[in-house]
């Protein structure tokens, strides 16, 4: 009996990087097409999270532009050391308040604005500094205690309040599906975001801004796409398995995940 091949084998070289991003961009390809959708109309945010620098040299070189980390210390680490690169940086996890002037300082975009107190921060310092930020608003579509984001039934007052933050540009919503092999329960999460981006562009086309809808990672990107996904954020699928399990990332992916608001995953940005 021989072991099953690893699914997401590492990268090393620029070559494998270049491979594993046409084998990711033609599966996104196919899913898009099978949708009925233009393969154009599905943006691919490869996430280095634990990834090394010395590594992302190798994955720039092999064309990726722009790059997803969860936390904000090791975003702003690769931000600097690699910034004769030109990479743009998305900040894909959650934020402490305290956080905000460190994510407004060096990101491009931040996927998981959730809270009035960490909009409040992150203008202020970017109207200090005269930026502006694109940002995406996290939604709790499976209802999971221990997944971050707003309820659904917060997101329309939550998108108005943003009206007063004039430094950040709202680009659409973001969600972490439920982690389930019921591909049906998976597809509901994907298909109640892509309902609230309606009511929110029925309620005011402005709300929401191009309404983008940031959703599916490395294992349920394709059922992200057929559901309407604009972006995908795809991590292991590129860059190999990660030594460190996604609950250290993702609280909520497994039963066994830390309450993400202990002092433990708090600093898990």
């Amino acid at each position: 009996m021989t072991d099953a091949p690893d699914p997401y084998p590492r990268a090393g070289t620029t070559a494998d990087f270049a491979a594993n991003l046409a084998a990711v961009r033609t599966r996104i390809a196919a899913a898009a097409e099978g949708a009925g959708r233009d393969p154009g109309g599905v943006r691919l945010l490869p996430v280095s999270k634990t990834v090394p620098e010395d590594r992302l040299r190798l994955a720039i070189a092999a064309g990726m532009t722009e790059l997803g980390e969860n936390k904000v210390q090791e975003a702003q680490r690769k931000a600097g050391n690699l910034a004769d690169l030109g990479v743009r940086w998305s900040v894909i996890g959650h934020l402490q308040s305290n956080k905000a002037k460190d994510v407004a300082a060096f990101a491009h975009e931040f996927q998981a604005l959730d809270r009035l107190k960490v909009a409040d921060g992150l203008d202020r310092r970017l109207q200090a500094d005269g930026r502006g930020l694109d940002v995406f608003i996290q939604v709790n579509t499976s209802a999971e205690d221990t997944k971050f984001g707003l309820p659904p039934g917060d997101v329309l007052p939550f998108l108005a309040a943003l009206r007063a933050h004039h430094a950040l540009r709202v680009r659409g919503l973001m969600t972490l599906a439920v982690f389930s092999g019921d591909t049906e329960r998976v597809r509901a999460c994907f298909r109640l975001l892509r309902d609230l981006r309606d009511r929110a562009r029925a309620t005011d086309p402005d709300l929401v801004g191009e309404g983008h809808l940031s959703m599916g990672m490395s294992g349920d990107f394709e059922l992200a796409i057929a559901e309407g996904a604009t972006v995908v954020r795809v991590g292991q699928a590129i860059f190999g398995a990660r030594p460190t399990p996604d609950a250290l990332y993702w609280p909520g992916l497994f039963p066994e995940s830390p309450d993400p608001h202990s002092s433990e995953m708090s600093e898990s940005v």
